[in-house]
């Protein structure tokens, strides 16, 4: 009887709870005794993995205050990352937007499967995008001049490790595509998981509409809440983040902010305001963009950016209306338009069961058992 390799799941960071991180919880339900290896692990802010085998690296021996900006680090997060030992493991499967894929191989016929959530923006399809905006804060000075010099060496490592991987797999077509740009590899789409028996779309729609995600100046939050301020639509905003306070001050009365993860955007409160919403607005180009698959799963329609993976999930008009430009005039237009079509929400929902979840876990135990050693 022969032996069942032994499989061992790798992330960037464990610091927050986004969509990178459910994907890792989604791998974990597929393959439950496989350990998690991450360069830093901070308990108190994902209490789902509680209860999993963490396996932080090096890293988390340093003080807390300078644990606080490991991102700071990026050199030293590939560095925790290749010092990793994996040696009794025969398939590595890792989850990356930054450095996860940095493990190394330490015997020729280990498998090294890369879901890959982008190449690292920071290095490669947004550089210039946070040179001009960090999203550091005060920090952001120092940021833009040591993006030159250390960028050229990270993107050196970045190929160095994407060229030992053995199966790519992209989050959308977007990312499929900048993984054939940058890493001149090809890929299979497999989109995250969504849980979209969450929500229960409600006929009877609200005059609200909502936004939510981690506040980044990439995001473009600032373009849904001066849309909404200008059209006087009311605009539930959901989450925080490094433009939280530039948001509010641009706000008008219109608009309502929801910040407290435990409290009033807590999941509960989120799925509540979601499965009664107009619509859902979001301007950001994302990789992908598992937010907007729960907004249809909630009976939203998605007003989004024509970019990215946006594209992937609204395909057609019968879910939604894309803009093309990032700017407030763009947005309103897109809101305005909206308004004079009719979505069912029921047909919204059975539009987003196309992404979830058990899907995706079918897809990827195939890909894995096909390339077992």
């Amino acid at each position: 009887m022969s032996k069942q390799p032994r499989l061992a799941i790798v992330c960037d960071f464990l610091t927050t709870m986004g969509g990178a991180e459910n994907v890792v919880l989604a791998m974990h339900e597929v393959f439950p005794d496989a350990p998690i290896y991450t360069a830093v692990y901070k308990p108190e802010a994902v209490p789902q993995f509680a209860e999993l085998d963490v396996r932080p690296s090096y890293l988390q021996r340093l003080p807390r205050a300078i644990r606080k900006y490991h991102k700071l680090l990026p050199t030293l997060a590939v560095k925790a990352m290749r010092r990793i030992n994996l040696s009794e493991f025969d398939i590595i499967l890792t989850g990356s937007y930054l450095h996860g894929h940095q493990v190394r191989k330490t015997r020729p016929d280990q498998v090294i499967i890369n879901y890959c959530h982008t190449p690292p923006r920071y290095y490669w399809s947004h550089y210039d995008e946070y040179r001009r905006d960090p999203g550091y804060g005060s920090l952001n000075p120092l940021i833009r001049t040591l993006m030159p010099l250390m960028v050229p060496h990270q993107r050196k490592l970045d190929l160095r490790a994407a060229r030992q991987v053995d199966v790519f797999i992209a989050n959308s077509t977007e990312t499929q595509r900048r993984i054939a740009k940058y890493y001149d590899r090809k890929s299979v789409v497999i989109h995250p998981p969504v849980e979209t028996t969450r929500f229960q779309p409600l006929l009877q729609r609200g005059d609200h509409y909502v936004t939510i995600g981690r506040q980044l100046p990439y995001k473009r939050y600032d373009l849904a809440v001066m849309a909404a301020t200008k059209l006087g639509k009311k605009l539930i905003v959901f989450g925080s983040g490094p433009s939280h306070e530039k948001l509010v001050e641009i706000a008008g009365p219109t608009i309502e902010f929801r910040t407290d993860r435990f409290g009033d955007a807590s999941d509960t409160e989120y799925e509540k305001i979601i499965n009664t919403a107009k619509g859902f607005i979001y301007p950001a180009e994302e990789d992908f963009g598992i937010v907007s698959v729960e907004a249809l799963a909630a009976g939203a329609p998605v007003i989004g950016l024509g970019r990215g993976g946006t594209l992937d999930i609204v395909s057609s008009p019968e879910v939604g209306v894309l803009f093309d430009r990032q700017t407030t005039i763009s947005v309103a237009r897109a809101i305005e338009q909206a308004e004079q079509r009719q979505f069912n929400p029921l047909t919204l929902h059975r539009v987003a069961q196309r992404f979830d979840k058990t899907l995706f876990m079918t897809k990827l135990r195939k890909i894995v058992n096909d390339h077992a050693p």
